[in-house]
């Protein structure tokens, strides 16, 4: 059973958090949390992008030459894609790239995640992770103090404001409620601070 250790938002070891061993203790899937990412990923593109076929373009309506005896090869409309000014043959259409995957995959990538961070001590449970007011210098100060100055991902147990406010304008600083939370942001952090109330949630939930 892993144990990691628990600190105050100033930085201050304060104890330490035995953590689940069926969520932050398992050998990481790397294809589960692959196909994650990139369902993820396929599921932030717009898919808006459209070309126009030769039946939408304007104009074209009339033969431009009869069909034989002129020496040119047989045409049916100036809006055929060779022409210039014509059709776009097979091109993008609107369309959705999401695609489903199982639970229990999404499962599993969400436990490998968690236990990545874990295991390459990228884990760093806050004892209570509140502030009183909407500070950018105070959460770059507290951030510095926990050593997660670069790409960190701040999981807090509910939504709060003044702690979104005051990370938002930090680079490479994310926050994000713990119902909230996903394998793509988890993998791109380089450090996970997170609520030790979070961390309970977690283990509800995926016990």
């Amino acid at each position: 059973m892993p144990s990691v250790k628990v600190y105050s938002f100033a930085g201050k070891e304060t104890g330490a958090m035995e953590l689940n061993d069926s969520i932050f203790g398992i050998e990481p899937n790397t294809s589960a949390m692959h196909l994650v990412v990139v369902n993820y990923l396929a599921n932030q593109r717009q898919g808006t992008q459209s070309t126009l076929t030769r039946a939408e373009v304007r104009g074209g309506g009339r033969k431009p030459w009869r069909q034989k005896g002129t020496g040119h090869a047989r045409q049916g409309s100036t809006r055929s894609p060779q022409w210039r000014h014509g059709g776009v043959a097979l091109g993008p259409k609107p369309r959705s790239y999401g695609f489903d995957i199982n639970k229990k995959v999404r499962k599993l990538a969400m436990k490998s995640a968690l236990s990545d961070k874990v295991a390459n001590e990228a884990f760093v449970i806050v004892d209570d992770l509140k502030m009183d007011a909407i500070k950018t210098k105070d959460m770059v100060a507290a951030l510095d103090k926990l050593s997660a100055a670069r790409k960190t991902l701040i999981v807090t147990a509910e939504k709060d404001e003044v702690i979104y406010k005051s990370a938002r304008n930090i680079a490479g600083v994310k926050v994000s409620p713990v119902n909230a939370i996903n394998v793509y942001d988890l993998l791109n952090a380089d450090k996970v601070v997170i609520a030790k109330a979070a961390v309970e949630k977690l283990e509800e939930v995926y016990a």
